[in-house]
Formats: C-alpha cells, sequence, structure tokens
C-alpha cells in the first residue's frame, strides 16, 4: 500500500465534460441508525439542503455533464426524484438503482448499473457532503494515470491498539485516515467485488487490495467527515458555507 500522498497541481486532465471516462456512483443505502432519525441519515438537511443533494452537487459543480449512479434503497426513489426536481437537478444524468442489504451489493448493484462505456468509477459516500472540489479532481486524476486512488487525511490524534486485554501505542505516522470518493478502473472494481474472500471490510480499497492491487493515497480535504451522528450534523452545519 502506498505509504505518501501522490501530487498533483489540477491540470483540468480528467475529461472534463461529455468525454469524462467517469461514472460517479453515490452508495445511500444506510439506514442511519446511529442518528437516532426517522430517516436515513443522507436525507436530512444541512441549512435546507439534503445531505444526499449536496453530495451530488459536489461532483456536479466539477463537472457539470457527470452522469451520476445512486444506489438507493427502493423505499426512497420517489423521495429522491422530488429532490432532484426540486434543487434544479437534471434528472436525466442520473440513475437510481436499488441497494443491496449490505453495502458490498449496494456498491454492486450500482456499478452494474454503469454502461461500459464508462472505463472508471467514483465511489462516494452519499454521507460525505463537503468532500472539496480539489479533492475530486485529485482523485480523478491519480486514478487516470495509476489505475485508482483513495483520498485520505493524517492522523492528528495519538493513537493504541486493542488487544484481546491488553493495550500499546502505535506510531499515527505510519496510519491515515480514509475518505471517499475511491476511484477505481471500472472492470477492475467489479472483478474485486466477485472475487474477493472477505468477509469483513469497510471500504471499497480493502476489496480491490484484497485482490492483488496496490493502493495510491492522494491528499483529501479536512472538511470531508462521514455524517454518522448528531455530533457530525452539527459539525457540518458549521463547516458548511451556505
Amino acid at each position: 500500500m502506498g505509504t505518501g500522498f501522490a501530487q498533483r497541481s489540477l491540470s483540468g486532465g480528467i475529461g472534463i465534460g461529455m468525454s469524462s471516462p467517469f461514472c460517479i456512483l453515490i452508495v445511500a443505502g444506510g439506514t442511519g441508525a446511529r442518528m437516532k432519525s426517522d430517516i436515513p441519515k443522507q436525507f436530512m438537511e444541512i441549512k435546507g439542503i439534503p445531505i444526499i443533494i449536496r453530495s451530488i452537487q459536489a461532483f456536479l459543480n466539477v463537472d457539470p455533464h457527470f452522469n451520476i449512479v445512486i444506489s438507493l434503497h427502493p423505499q426512497y426513489f420517489e423521495w429522491l426524484q422530488a429532490a432532484l426536481v426540486k434543487f434544479n437537478i437534471n434528472t436525466k444524468q442520473i440513475t437510481v438503482t436499488a441497494g443491496g442489504t449490505t453495502r458490498a451489493e449496494s456498491v454492486v448493484n450500482g456499478i452494474t448499473s454503469i454502461p461500459e462505456t464508462f472505463t472508471h468509477v467514483a465511489i462516494h459516500d452519499a454521507a460525505r457532503p463537503l468532500v472539496s472540489k480539489a479533492t475530486i479532481v485529485r482523485c480523478l486524476e491519480a486514478s487516470l494515470r495509476k489505475g485508482n486512488a483513495v483520498p485520505c487525511m493524517d492522523i492528528i490524534d495519538s493513537l493504541r491498539k486493542i488487544s484481546n486485554n491488553f493495550n500499546h501505542s502505535v506510531n499515527r505516522n505510519e496510519y491515515k485516515q480514509v475518505q471517499t470518493p475511491q476511484c477505481f478502473k471500472r472492470s477492475e472494481i467489479l472483478t474485486a467485488y466477485r472475487e474477493t474472500t472477505l468477509t469483513h471490510f469497510t471500504d471499497d480499497a480493502t476489496v480491490i487490495e484484497s485482490c492483488g492491487h496496490q493502493i495510491n493515497l492522494v491528499e483529501g480535504n479536512i472538511e470531508n467527515i462521514k455524517i454518522t451522528s448528531p455530533i457530525d450534523l452539527k459539525i457540518a452545519s458549521l463547516l458548511c458555507p451556505i
């Protein structure tokens, strides 16, 4: 696994516009149980705009022509359709597919819904609405150059590893905090999901790594938090400019 960030200036060399090789897959199948809410976290609002809409807008701010697939529980298809119209998002470039009972199933369902004309996919958590334009572009560019790209941030807290009834300190400089979007060649990540023998994983990079691929790290952005609890929602509201 790569130990440092791949660095590159924003050159726009990612096929902006109709010729982009990327399709964006937004995974939105979670129930948000930790939010203690009657609705999934991705539908909660930050300053009047649903989290999932903000995540969609983050990518359209990079390229308004991106094709986006959203993996979502069928119960919320109509809700999303109405939200897309309300916030003036072109529904012709949005495909909604049924999420699965697990995140892995939701990702596979989403990838198989992507036309094969798209050679690359950027997989993003719907609950990360504050991903920056710079992070997205770094990920897309690095993926085109190296085959995959995963945004990360340095660990600023001290860490301790727990093993059985013991714990000990570890060097935080040997670890990174992983974010999304995680970008891959479409065929490689789909094959990895179908062939992996892993039974527990928390991100897509772990799956493709299990099939022999080295992961390329790029710099993320500190605001790109995953909203999973009420305190996260409060923090995101403070960080969100509008």
